[in-house]
């Protein structure tokens, strides 16, 4: 039985007839010819409801389906009578085509007329599926009105609520603008894909937008692929939706839950357990295609290993709080040796044209291929944000403006944490179908004189700023670097950036290895889908920083954050070797980690009190040992080993929450023991359900 729903007519084109002007006439079908005044008005107003009643046909497919929906068209009667659709709008194609089929078929009637000439006319109609029969006793009239009536009546409830329209969710951030939240872990899922050969894409800047990887992995199917045959409101939520997902007209937002449970043991420590309680949102949402947004707010408490604990206390801030949970931010005391540790983060993301995008956010970034970032890492707690890309031809440039943070007791005044900012410039450029080179740019400076945020700095060529502080280093701090990728062929990439602090040529030539050649780099490789076996992802990293990089004679200029690095999160004076393995089978996941470093910390025992360059927050002009001679590792030389093993199951792919066991073994072996570095050895057990949303580094 077909039904009409609802009907709303809203005429656009010309005054309220209701108001009995005697110089407007409404279009006549010849059925309302003898209809006068007010009764003309209604008759076709029920002749058009009548017409789409007995015509409209809804598809047999659709009608198995008990299909709900609406349809809304825009049309006019022109002035010689004829129907013409403007508009029309459905969830489904068949629904569009068959209204502008209805209005195809209406007969000709006597066009509306002004003043007794023939005028346009348009009105706009929404039809409710299923359809239901008309009322003929109804006076339509009455209950439509035409857009340009003044409503005086306040004694009626307005349908405005009732008449917004809801379509079926069809996962539009898939193809949005959207971030992708990064963390290692997810991107392994398409980081082949991006890496084929003659693909024109820019994969270092980081995170992803659902649109830069929409072109090379297609999140729909792997989605319904994914999904579980769930009937049930909790099943469908648990296993494969969003909590809450609403999609209209041109909008879409979605709300889930974030959860971070885990508990484990360190067996070295007196603490009867480790443990991990986080609750939180995350919102989702699109406004047209050229806005979208993100946020995210999370509550927790946790208790870690004894050696994460140690460092996360090392770097605590001024003003009393025990400790910075490293990546996350300050933490305030919970019970006697626990943590109470809030998060935020937000991105909000507008797209005037193709091929420029703007952000404001509050987060992190991470400038890479590999696992580890010596330009710019996402190691360090979130800071707000302001980025421009610019993409077209070969090219991408990235430019981010950060407002940072020094919470060392020195920089801290009557309470107030110091302020500064960083500006970095990365060019990006695909010279051919197999190798990508970038070039980096990064400037710290703070507030002298206060002078707050220097606009100057906002200069966006890249080299700029560097260049005028070449003539003095206390403006500010600058770093330079170059990045490059290539592809060997589709399943193996080389990798590696090269990054200057500060470099002396004639020292070089010397080969004196003086403090001042302050210089990193980093080479890796990927192999993707190792030995045929799809999905299993196998990758070595080198990483080594020599001494006093990232720090500055200024401390407050240096390269960090919250008392942490924005580059490599172990500071600087380290070499690192890093191996990688990564297995994906349906909503199956397994890792496997090797680190092995050697880092230099200094002594501070009362007799050795130097600085041997691995604490980015010291002078590098106040106690250094000496000028030459620089080597990586010097000081306190401390050997570092780390293995990690995680397996898990991917539970609900909405938003990545997954439940895991994990096991690290980490050995810390200093030449002499301090009250910095004490030798351990920790095996740590941890299982739990997390929704994987960023990385979290425990590799110190």
């Amino acid at each position: 039985m077909r039904k009409i729903y609802s009907f709303l007519l809203l005429v656009l084109g010309f005054t309220t007839f209701a108001q009995s002007s005697t110089n407007e006439q409404f279009p006549v079908f010849s059925e309302c010819e003898n209809a006068v005044g007010k009764q003309q008005e209604t008759c076709f107003y029920n002749t058009i409801q009548n017409y789409f009643y007995n015509n409209f046909k809804v598809s047999q497919e659709l009608q198995e389906q008990n299909f709900k929906g609406t349809v809304i068209a825009v049309f006019e009667v022109d002035t010689i009578g004829n129907f013409k659709v403007i508009y029309t709008d459905a969830s489904h194609e068949s629904l569009k085509k068959e209204a502008n089929r209805v209005f195809e078929s209406l007969p000709k009637i006597k066009p509306a007329t002004y003043s007794g000439k023939p005028t346009y006319s348009k009105f706009s109609i929404k039809i409710n599926i299923p359809l239901i029969a008309p009322n003929a006793q109804e006076d339509l009239a009455t209950k439509y009105a035409k857009t340009n009536t003044v409503l005086i009546d306040n004694k009626k409830e307005l349908s405005e609520y009732d008449d917004i329209v809801y379509k079926p969710f069809e996962n539009p951030q898939f193809k949005s603008s959207g971030v992708v939240p990064f963390s290692h872990q997810n991107y392994g899922v398409f980081d082949a894909l991006m890496n084929q050969v003659g693909a024109n894409n820019h994969t270092a800047s980081k995170p992803y937008s659902y649109d830069e990887v929409a072109k090379y992995y297609d999140f729909e199917t792997v989605n319904k692929a994914f999904l579980k045959q769930k009937e049930s409101w909790w099943g469908r939520k648990i296993w494969n939706e969003n909590l809450v997902a609403i999609q209209g007209e041109e909008y879409w937002f979605t709300l889930n839950p974030i959860f971070d449970f885990r508990v484990g043991k360190d067996t070295e420590s007196e603490a009867s357990n480790t443990f991990v309680n986080t609750r939180g949102l995350i919102v989702n949402g699109g406004l047209g295609t050229q806005l979208t947004f993100t946020t995210s707010i999370y509550e927790s408490q946790g208790r870690f290993a004894d050696y994460y604990n140690a460092y996360a206390e090392s770097i605590r801030p001024s003003g009393g709080n025990p400790a910075i949970i490293p990546g996350i931010g300050i933490a305030k005391r919970f019970k006697e040796d626990a943590y109470d540790f809030p998060l935020a983060e937000a991105n909000i993301k507008y797209q005037p044209s193709k091929f420029v995008n703007l952000q404001l956010g509050y987060g992190r970034n991470f400038l890479g291929d590999g696992y580890r970032s010596l330009l710019q890492s996402d190691g360090a707690s979130p800071y707000p944000y302001f980025k421009i890309n610019t993409t077209f031809w070969k090219i991408k440039y990235t430019n981010t403006y950060m407002w940072l943070k020094d919470v060392r007791d020195l920089a801290t005044v009557e309470g107030t944490y110091a302020t500064k900012y960083m500006a970095s410039h990365y060019l990006s450029w695909n010279v051919t179908k197999k190798w990508n080179l970038g070039f980096f740019e990064n400037v710290v400076w703070t507030d002298t004189n206060e002078r707050g945020f220097d606009f100057n700095f906002v200069n966006p060529l890249i080299f700029y700023r560097t260049v005028e502080f070449g003539s003095s280093s206390k403006t500010g701090n600058a770093l330079l670097g170059v990045s490059s990728k290539y592809k060997w062929n589709n399943s193996i990439n080389f990798y590696g950036q090269f990054l200057i602090d500060e470099f002396a040529i004639g020292d070089v030539k010397e080969s004196n290895q003086s403090w001042r050649n302050k210089f990193a780099y980093q080479v890796g490789a990927k192999y993707y889908d190792a030995f045929k076996i799809k999905n299993l992802l196998l990758q070595v990293e080198y990483n080594q920083v020599r001494p006093y990089v990232y720090s500055h004679s200024n401390p407050i200029t240096n390269y960090g954050h919250n008392n942490q690095s924005m580059g490599h999160l172990w500071g600087a004076n380290f070499r690192e070797f890093v191996a990688i393995a990564r297995y994906y089978r349906g909503r199956y996941f397994a890792d496997a980690k090797l680190i092995y470093g050697q880092r230099g910390f200094d002594f501070n025992n009362g007799t050795d009190n130097f600085n041997y360059g691995g604490n980015i927050y010291l002078d590098y002009d106040e106690n250094r040992p000496y000028d030459t001679g620089v080597s990586i590792a010097q000081g306190n030389k401390t050997t570092v080993m780390i293995a990690d093993l995680q397996v898990g199951y991917l539970v609900n792919p909405a938003y990545n929450l997954k439940v895991f066991g994990n096991v690290m073994l980490r050995n810390f072996d200093p030449t002499a023991e301090t009250a910095a570095t004490v030798q351990s050895n920790t095996t740590w057990f941890s299982i739990g359900l997390r929704s994987d949303l960023f990385n979290w580094y425990f590799d110190y």
